[in-house]
């Protein structure tokens, strides 16, 4: 009993329609395989699925398939359309002196913006030139003169700066200075307090008043003293010692 046609169409069973395609899909790298080695044919299969994925099988290699294959394609365009290429040739052509001859007005302007190959010019377009390059020279100096007044802005933020902070500066040093001259005096007072209860200080003020009382002494005192104790080194050297009249006469 031989198999039923099966109707082409698209199947809707989701599951139904991928089972096919992996079937299908196989049957057909299969059979170009079997093209290629049969015919000694160079075949190429790209198979995409309705999920996006893609699926390739070349004979040789993907790139050398498609570069001939793009090769052959315009080959056969140029055979249909022989006048195509003689037109794009002359077109192209045309862009090419076009492009020349815009480079070479270019040039002309930049050479007589620079005062040069001026002497085919009339005295109108001496005129128009010389407007042009006052425009121009105008037109520098705003620039120019814009850029000094911003430079200019510039310092003088800078400077307004530096000023404060030389001030800030300056303030730092005064409260500092006034808080140096505060600790020296503070310093100072605690030394006169620690002074002024100091025991050696009482001593030195008993001292001073004992040697007050002993200046107070008679004079009649110290000259006993005195007289005594020349009395005594006299007699002491005379008693030991020969002595001359003129030392017992200085003595």
């Amino acid at each position: 009993m031989g198999r039923g046609k099966i109707e082409i169409k698209k199947i809707e069973n989701l599951n139904s329609r991928q089972v096919t395609f992996s079937k299908r899909r196989n049957g057909l790298l299969k059979k170009a395989k079997e093209l290629s080695i049969l015919c000694d044919a160079e075949v190429g299969v790209i198979i995409f699925s309705s999920t996006g994925k893609v699926y390739q099988w070349s004979s040789t290699s993907m790139e050398h398939t498609l570069s001939r294959y793009n090769k052959g394609m315009e080959e056969e365009h140029s055979l249909e359309h022989p006048f195509d290429e003689q037109q794009a040739e002359k077109l192209q052509g045309i862009e090419v002196n076009t492009m020349k001859q815009e480079h070479l007005r270019l040039h002309t302007a930049y050479m007589r913006l620079n005062g040069k190959e001026l002497d085919d010019l009339s005295f109108k377009e001496l005129k128009q030139l010389e407007n042009q390059l006052n425009e121009g020279i105008a037109s520098v100096k705003r620039q120019k003169e814009q850029i000094l007044m911003e430079q200019l802005k510039r310092s003088r933020l800078q400077e307004q700066k530096t000023i404060m902070e030389n001030e800030d500066l300056r303030k730092q040093v005064e409260e500092l200075r006034q808080k140096r001259s505060s600790n020296i005096l503070e310093l100072n007072l605690l030394l006169e307090r620690r002074l002024e209860h100091s025991p050696n200080n009482s001593k030195a003020d008993d001292n001073n008043s004992a040697s007050d009382d002993d200046n107070h002494l008679p004079d009649t005192s110290l000259h006993l003293g005195y007289v005594c104790m020349h009395v005594s080194f006299h007699v002491f050297f005379w008693s030991n010692f020969t002595i001359s009249p003129y030392i017992t006469h200085k003595l």
